[in-house]
């Protein structure tokens, strides 16, 4: 039933605040039946437990002529309201609307009560407002029993309205001072949402009891309140006021929701001192807590202690099974429930499915969907979208897709199922397609599909994506922010993470561990390790990968020394290391040129911190090693190695190689390269300009000449930069830009400047046999140097610009930009495929190292 806006015409309505009651205390306010009543005739009423039975009575006193006398009819609705169904509440109000005989006030006011009080317990809440209504109207007089019913019914309509009036009504008769109706209005406005004003009216009850208690306690852990929750038990227990069992079961999942354990297992000890005996709620709550805790052995003792066990226990142990990742145990209680009962429901089959999707368990997963369809529960949407996930994630798009036609109703999970499927099996532009073709997409559709963009390296497009987002009115959460962040990183662009960060602050998007941390890369892969450090130095809560963020951060600077700081730093904070964020430390000492740091960091992985250096740690160090020109050792380190290195590990030997000019041990790592992935072009293009630097043209003519044979081409050089939010992208000798012929005239008058100042083109960056004057047109025609001429004539002096190349920078490239940034007084950051290049009044972070 839906939520009822109506005015009730209550006795002077006097807007109020809050209070509440359970179902265990409307029985304290039912009006009692004496001995005396079950020896007349109509006492014979409240022993009825069929209609049939009822009718038969009511019959009898009807022969007897005594049948519209006040007390048979009270007596008639009285019993039809205790049995609850459609059926004798139809029939209590037919005898209601037939009585017309003159019972006085207080008769048709203990109608009204029973009436109300039956629409109530039965779920009609509606129903019984507005015999409500209908008993005000009469001119008939609520009493202190009609509003714990009311009170009720508003609950199970979420009627905030109705009961906050029915409140005022309550002030205005004076009876605020009723436990029982203090304890519902407690309940209601708890139930409604409104947990303050529930506290607001529970702080002034006069009097209390372990309903009082028990419907704020409960208010508060439903609401994520689960630290106020717990605080309130124990404030209970000082006062004297024993918990009963549906206290414990409020309290102890509190702590389920805290995670802490040592507080569940002191909340627990309770029970025996308040001599409150386990049944199946309780068991199931413990059970539930201890599992959420990580007290996986203590919740399978209770489990395996329980004798009745019933549908919910065995449904909570599953999902917390499937939860915890122990899929295995939460098929092993399936298999129990198959075999011994109870019967699994659609809550059962939702874990089973979890279960079998984690284990890519096809077999076992067409089995679960044989029963679904013997049982008739395939009607059932989430049941559909767990088969249509299932399916998905143990490669049977087929099935998936069939499930999905199937649906009768097919939900936007449903959709969000099969497109996060696709995805999932490396389908994109499918998903992309049935994305387009939603009849509705809710905000988990969106994220699902920025994500999948962001994985596809479709950067560009999943901005895209966002931008078409915002035209549509989507607010974005930090699932959406995440995934946007990154792209932004990957593309380099620091405008639009400027902006990202401002649009996560105006929308009050809530920034938590791990958007922090994306944000954190995000300006460190931006150049913008400032505002990195900013946003990294606000985190409330730090774990490891946010430590590995700033670290990295430092390494993309060139800042070694500051970036084991930082691991010192998050040392001496407790936060344990792993694996990534020694590739980022490592990474920091190639970069810094801090060898014998390096060597200790590296040492200290198994010494110290007891993690086995995995294959990119000794690809970390070879890189370290090579750059210092240490080619010998960095050799050795790879001939000693547990583990067979890979073509990247020999890939870093080869690069250092072209810098120290040792052709021999060059043609042995692209041997080496050859056999593992003869596929990777770039290595023989290396080992090409190796031997180009030394003037064995012979040799270039041979790797080339394989590589034509191969029908593969070098990666040409390609460099972007950002103006005004569009960004812009230069290929090495493009000439295609709109504003090319402007971009060639600012070349010609950098090249004379620096012609002024000494720049002398190192033509060994040009690695093909033509003559000099051809080398140097092809130099000054770098992607780089197009990127930073495009830069200065669209950006205003003094501004900032920012470069992002896919391959390393030559040396000429790299001096072009030194002399650049002090001629025309200009800051130029350029991220080349292995670090960041700041260059400020003719210097660069890098110190030429690189």
């Amino acid at each position: 039933m839906t939520t009822m806006a109506v005015t009730l015409p209550l006795p002077p309505v006097v807007s109020a605040t809050p209070s509440s009651i359970t179902l265990t205390n409307l029985d304290e306010a039912k009006p009692k039946t004496t001995a005396k009543d079950s020896s007349s005739p109509t006492g014979y009423f409240k022993n009825c437990k069929t209609m049939n039975e009822l009718r038969q009575i009511h019959c009898n006193i009807t022969k007897k002529g005594i049948c519209h006398s006040p007390s048979s009819v009270t007596k008639l609705i009285a019993a039809c309201a205790e049995m609850g169904s459609s059926e004798s509440l139809h029939y209590a109000r037919k005898a209601f609307e037939c009585y017309n005989g003159d019972g006085g006030t207080t008769g048709l006011l203990f109608m009204y009560n029973s009436l109300i009080r039956g629409y109530s317990s039965a779920g009609f809440g509606g129903d019984a407002i507005l015999l409500y209504i209908e008993m005000v109207v009469a001119g008939i007089v609520p009493d202190k029993f009609t509003f714990p019913f009311l009170l009720s019914a508003c609950t199970k309509v979420v009627g905030f309205f109705e009961g906050s009036q029915a409140h005022g009504a309550v002030f205005k008769m004076g009876l605020e001072e009723d436990v029982f109706i203090g304890n519902s209005l407690v309940h209601f406005y708890a139930e409604c949402g409104k947990i303050d004003y529930a506290r607001k009216v529970f702080d002034g009850m006069l009097e209390r009891n372990v309903v009082s208690w028990t419907s704020l306690i409960c208010g508060y852990a439903r609401r994520n309140c689960p630290e106020e929750a717990v605080y309130l038990f124990f404030e209970m227990v000082e006062t004297g006021v024993r918990p009963n069992s549906v206290t414990m079961v409020c309290v102890i999942s509190a702590c389920a929701k805290l995670k802490d354990l040592e507080l569940g297992e002191k909340v627990s000890a309770y029970m025996g001192e308040a001599g409150v005996k386990l049944n199946t709620l309780l068991v199931n709550a413990l059970v539930d807590m201890y599992m959420k805790c990580g007290a996986i052995d203590s919740a399978k003792r209770l489990f395996n202690e329980c004798v009745d066990r019933n549908l919910v226990l065995c449904n909570t142990i599953m999902s917390n099974y499937v939860r915890q990742g122990l899929v295995r145990e939460a098929l092993s209680v399936f298999g129990e429930m198959l075999q011994q009962g109870p019967r699994p429901d659609r809550v059962t089959m939702l874990s089973a499915f979890s279960a079998c999707a984690h284990l890519g368990d096809i077999l076992f997963g067409k089995q679960c969907h044989g029963y679904i369809l013997r049982n008739g529960l395939e009607g059932w949407d989430n049941i559909s979208n767990a088969m249509i996930d299932m399916y998905m994630k143990c490669g049977k798009q087929e099935m998936a897709h069939r499930v999905f036609d199937c649906m009768s109703k097919k939900t936007v999970v449903s959709w969000n199922s099969l497109i996060a499927g696709l995805i999932r099996n490396g389908k994109v532009e499918s998903a992309w397609e049935i994305f387009k073709d939603m009849p509705d997409s809710d905000l988990v559709s969106w994220n699902t599909m920025v994500s999948a963009l962001v994985q596809e390296s479709m950067f560009v497009e999943a901005i895209e994506l966002f931008r078409v987002m915002q035209n549509e009115g989507i607010i974005a959460d930090r699932v959406t922010m995440v995934g946007i962040a990154s792209a932004c990183g990957y593309l380099g662009a620091l405008d639009l993470a400027k902006w990202i960060l401002t649009y996560i602050e105006k929308n009050d998007i809530h920034c938590d561990m791990r958007l922090g941390t994306a944000l954190v890369d995000m300006f460190a892969r931006c150049g913008d390790p400032q505002s990195a450090m900013q946003i990294f130095n606000k985190m409330v809560r730090r774990d490891v990968s946010a430590w590995t963020a700033a670290i990295g951060a430092m390494a993309m600077e060139g800042n070694g020394e500051q970036a084991i700081d930082l691991f010192n730093e998050m040392l001496g904070q407790e936060v344990k290391p792993d694996e990534v964020v020694f590739v980022a430390l490592l990474t920091a000492c190639s970069h810094g040129r801090s060898v014998d740091q390096g060597r200790h960091l590296f040492r200290s992985m198994t010494e110290i911190h007891g993690i086995p250096p995995q294959i990119v740690h000794y690809g970390c160090m070879v890189d370290l090693l090579s750059r210092a020109g240490l080619l010998e050792e960095a050799l050795d380190l790879i001939k000693s190695m547990p583990m067979e290195p890979n073509d990247v590990i020999w890939g870093s030997l080869l690069a250092a190689c072209r810098n120290h000019k040792n052709v021999q041990v060059a043609a042995y790592a692209a041997e080496r390269i050859t056999k593992l992935a003869s596929e990777r072009t770039g290595i023989h293009v290396l080992l090409s300009n190796i031997y180009a630097s030394a003037g064995k043209w012979t040799e270039v003519a041979k790797v080339r000449l394989q590589l034509k044979e191969k029908g593969v081409h070098k990666v040409p050089g390609s460099s972007s930069t950002e103006v005004n939010g569009i960004i812009h992208e230069f290929t090495s000798g493009d000439e295609s830009h709109s504003e090319n012929t402007q971009i060639a005239l600012m070349l010609q008058e950098i090249n004379y400047r620096l012609r002024d100042a000494g720049h002398v083109p190192d033509l060994s960056n040009v690695m093909l046999d033509v003559d000099e004057k051809e080398k140097e047109y092809l130099l000054s025609r770098h992607s780089e140097k197009l990127a930073i001429a495009f830069g200065l004539i669209s950006t205003g002096q003094g501004m900032p610009i920012r470069v992002v190349k896919n391959l390393r920078m030559c040396t000429d490239c790299h001096s072009f930009s030194k002399l650049v940034s002090r001629i025309y007084e200009r800051e130029i950051v350029i991220r080349d495929n292995n670090r960041f290049h700041f260059f400020r009044q003719g210097y660069c972070s890098c110190c030429d190292y690189w």
